[in-house]
């Protein structure tokens, strides 16, 4: 898994046990556990230095009502959301299943932000 999964190992086990509650399949990308919607991707988890995360790959479609995402990578990141953690304490069940739940719906309602395409040098 990832560089820093193994400090997390039980606060990622604790998110992985939340996130079997819903219809989610976990599958492998990346070197790290991504759960997928028929076979979208909808989450993923990680292990970092300062924290481990749940991030959203369409997030940005997300209401966000509590304030706990943000955009990791600024001007890069278009989609994505993360939401990090420094503690078990942290997790409330409740309110990520919520978050999940709501990722989902928007999986299946189409909400995605299109790639850009990239300009070709051809003419």
């Amino acid at each position: 898994m990832w560089k820093y999964g193994d400090q997390w190992e039980e606060e990622l086990l604790l998110l992985k046990s939340i996130i079997d509650k819903t219809e989610l399949t976990e599958t492998t990308k990346w070197g790290g556990p991504v759960y997928v919607y028929e076979k979208k991707n909808v989450i993923g988890l990680g292990g970092f230095k300062d924290y481990f995360a749940i991030w959203f790959f369409n997030g940005v479609f997300l209401k966000d009502e509590k304030k706990k995402l943000i955009n990791a990578q600024e001007n890069l990141t278009k989609s994505l959301r993360q939401w990090r953690f420094t503690s078990k304490n942290e997790v409330n069940e409740k309110e990520v299943l919520e978050y999940i739940h709501e990722a989902i719906e928007n999986e299946k309602q189409g909400k995605v932000i299109k790639p850009s395409k990239k300009r070709s040098n051809y003419i």
